[in-house]
C-alpha cells in the first residue's frame, strides 16, 4: 500500500481487510471482530479444503479504513455516506481492531495505512474468496 508515492505497508500471504464502521459499531464489536479474524478457516489444507486459519499459516493482514463500504446507492446516481460513522467515531474503532490484531498475531503481522488518507492499495487475489464479516 502506498500513500503519496511512499510504500507504507506490505504483506505476503494473508488478508486485506477493508474495515467499514457504522454508527452502531462499538469497541466491544471491534474486539469481537478482531478475535474472529485469526481463526477463520479460509486457507487450503493439504487436501485443498478451506480448513486452515490465518494463525495456522502464520499469515499477515493489512487493515484499511473504508467508509465507502456503507455507501447508499438506493436513490440517484451519487452515493450517500450517512450510514458510515464520522471519523471521530470510526477512528477509535478502527484503531481498536488494529491493536487487538497486533496483540493476537504480533505487531509484525499487521500492517495499516493512515486513517482517512488517500491510499493506493494493490492486491493479488490468490483464489476466489472475498467475504463480508460482521462482528
Amino acid at each position: 500500500m502506498t500513500i503519496s508515492g511512499e510504500r507504507v505497508s506490505e504483506i505476503g500471504r494473508g488478508y486485506l481487510i477493508l474495515l467499514g464502521v457504522t454508527h452502531a459499531d462499538t469497541l466491544a464489536a471491534a474486539d469481537k471482530l478482531a478475535e474472529r479474524i485469526p481463526v477463520i478457516r479460509l486457507f487450503e489444507d493439504e487436501k485443498g479444503a478451506m480448513n486452515r486459519s490465518l494463525a495456522e499459516i502464520g499469515g499477515s493482514v493489512i487493515v484499511v479504513s473504508q467508509f465507502t463500504l456503507y455507501a447508499d446507492m438506493e436513490h440517484g446516481r451519487r452515493p450517500g455516506f450517512s450510514n458510515a460513522a464520522p471519523g471521530k467515531v470510526a477512528e477509535p474503532i478502527y484503531n481498536r481492531v488494529v491493536e487487538r490484531l497486533r496483540a493476537l498475531l504480533g505487531s509484525d503481522k499487521v500492517g495499516t495505512g493512515r486513517f482517512g488518507a488517500d491510499m493506493q492499495v494493490a492486491l493479488v487475489n490468490d483464489g476466489p474468496v472475498s467475504i463480508e464479516l460482521l462482528a
